[in-house]
C-alpha cells in the first residue's frame, strides 16, 4: 500500500538537526569492501533504502554483514562475481561493484544500472576507463561482461569529471599492477572519503585536485571507518529552514563541503553562521533572487538544485536555475506549478522563476529523490495542506525525514 506525507504548511522550522552519514559516500564504501577479505567496520552509516539495497548486493556476492544501530561489520571473501539483476536495476550505485569484482576475481557480470529517472546517465566513462586498465568489456543482453588477466596501471583521462567513473577507476587501480593516474577526476567530498577509506585499508593513493595517482598493492587489510556527514541532507534542512522563515542549525557537518550553498544563501540575504562543525541559518526577510548554475564540486551541487528551486519560488524578483550536470532533472517543476509557483523550463536545462510571496498546498508527486525534497520544502512553506506521494524516492535519500522535521516544529505526518 502506498504512503503519503501530509504537511500542514506555515510553521517556521526552528532548532537543531544532527546530520547522518552521507548516502553518496556509504554506497561506494560498501562496494569497495569487496576489495578485501579482512574485517571492515563502518560507522555513521545512514538508515536508507539505497543502503539496504547495497548491503543486499554485498551479501549476495559473499560477504557476511552484522549490523548494530548505525554500525556495520563486514567480513569474508567474495564468492560470486555475478551481480543480481533486481538489485542493480533498483539503484545506479550498484554498478560500482563492477571494478571490485573484476579486480578480485578476474571476471564480472553486472547488469546495466537503474535508479532515478533524471535523464541520460551513461556508464561509457566507467567502461572506457576500465578498458584503459586492461579490462575486456562486452555488452550483451543488458549486461556488462568484464574480464581481465590482471588489471594494469595506466594513465586515464576523463572527458567529464564523473563521480561514478572516478570511483570505479580508483577501486580498479587499487589492485592493479603498477601505477594509474586519473586526470580530470571528480573532486567531490565523497571521492575524498573513498580515498581516505581505501588508504586506511592500505591502498596507496595520492589525490592532488583533479589528478588522482594510485599505485596498486597486493592486498588490502582491515579498518574501522566513519562515513562522512551528508552535505546534501544538511543543505536540504538549511534550505527548508530558509523557505519557512525559520532558524535552523545543522550539526555534525563538514562546513567546507557546504560552502557553495552557504555563499548563495548569504547572497540571497540569509544569515549564515558557521561554527566548528555546525551551520546556523536564519531568515529575517524574504530572500533575494539568485542565479544558480549546477557544476561538479566545488561548484553548486546538482543534488541541491531542486531544493533551492523550491526556495526561489518564494524569492523577490526573477531567478534563473541552470542544470549542467544532468539533463531532464526538473520533475519538480510542474509539481511546484501546481502549488502556485510561477516557474517554467526551457531547453530542458534552464528554469526561470518569478518569485511569489506564498505557495498554496495541494497534492503533488515526487519523481526522484531531490524532487521529492523540493516538494516537501514547498509544502512546509505553503499555506494550507500539501499531500506528497512517491515517498519511495525520499526513502532512498533522507534518513528519519519526518522525525527530524517534527523535531524542528513541522506539522507533518506519514500515512497509508
Amino acid at each position: 500500500m502506498s504512503e503519503k506525507l501530509i504537511i500542514q504548511g506555515g510553521n517556521p522550522l526552528q532548532g537543531k538537526v544532527k546530520i547522518p552519514g552521507a548516502k553518496n559516500s556509504a554506497l561506494p564504501l560498501l562496494a569497495s569492501t569487496l576489495l578485501t577479505d579482512k574485517p571492515v567496520k563502518l560507522t555513521n552509516v545512514p538508515e536508507l533504502k539505497d543502503v539496504q539495497t547495497m548491503l543486499s548486493m554485498v551479501r549476495k556476492l559473499g560477504k557476511d554483514i552484522t549490523t548494530n544501530s548505525n554500525s556495520l561489520q563486514i567480513t569474508g571473501p567474495v564468492t560470486s562475481n555475478k551481480a543480481p539483476v533486481d538489485l542493480v536495476r533498483k539503484m545506479r550505485a550498484s554498478f560500482l561493484v563492477l571494478a571490485p569484482l573484476v579486480g578480485r576475481t578476474g571476471e564480472a557480470i553486472v547488469p546495466l544500472p537503474g535508479g532515478c529517472n533524471i535523464g541520460t546517465r551513461p556508464v561509457d566513462l566507467h567502461l572506457e576507463g576500465l578498458k584503459k586498465l586492461g579490462v575486456k568489456i562486452k555488452h550483451e543482453d543488458g549486461r556488462i561482461f568484464a574480464k581481465t588477466d590482471g588489471i594494469i596501471g595506466n594513465d586515464v583521462f576523463l572527458n567529464y569529471p564523473s563521480v561514478g567513473a572516478t570511483e570505479q577507476l580508483i577501486m580498479a587501480a587499487v589492485v592493479a599492477r603498477g601505477t594509474t593516474t586519473i586526470y580530470n577526476g571528480a573532486q567531490e567530498p565523497e571521492i575524498r572519503d573513498l580515498v581516505s577509506f581505501l588508504t586506511s585499508l592500505g591502498a596507496d593513493i595520492n589525490m592532488n585536485g583533479s589528478i588522482i595517482k594510485v599505485t596498486g598493492v597486493n592486498e588490502l587489510g582491515k579498518t574501522t571507518y566513519g562515513v562522512l556527514p551528508d552535505r546534501i541532507a544538511a543543505g536540504t534542512y538549511m534550505i527548508a529552514g530558509t523557505a519557512t522563515n525559520g532558524n535552523v542549525e545543522v550539526t555534525d557537518v563538514d562546513t567546507s563541503s557546504l560552502k557553495p550553498l552557504s555563499l548563495k544563501l548569504k547572497k540571497a540575504g540569509i544569515t549564515v553562521k558557521e561554527v566548528d562543525n555546525t551551520i546556523k541559518v536564519k531568515r529575517d526577510q524574504r530572500p533575494d533572487n539568485l542565479e544558480i548554475i549546477t557544476l561538479p564540486f566545488p561548484g553548486f551541487p546538482t543534488d541541491l538544485q531542486a531544493p533551492i528551486t523550491a526556495l526561489l519560488t518564494l524569492a523577490k524578483g526573477k531567478s534563473v536555475v541552470k542544470e549542467t550536470v544532468f539533463d531532464s532533472r526538473f520533475g519538480h517543476v510542474p509539481e511546484l506549478s501546481k502549488m502556485g509557483a510561477d516557474i517554467s523550463v526551457t531547453n530542458s536545462s534552464t528554469v526561470f522563476i518569478n518569485g511569489k510571496k506564498t505557495l498554496r498546498g495541494t497534492e503533488v508527486e515526487a519523481t526522484d529523490i531531490r524532487a521529492g525534497a523540493a516538494l516537501v520544502i514547498g509544502g512546509l512553506a505553503a499555506k494550507g495542506e500539501t499531500v506528497v506521494s512517491g515517498l519511495g524516492h525520499l526513502d532512498r535519500g533522507y534518513s528519519k525525514l519526518v522525525e527530524n522535521l517534527r523535531t524542528l516544529g513541522a506539522d507533518v505526518e506519514r500515512v497509508k
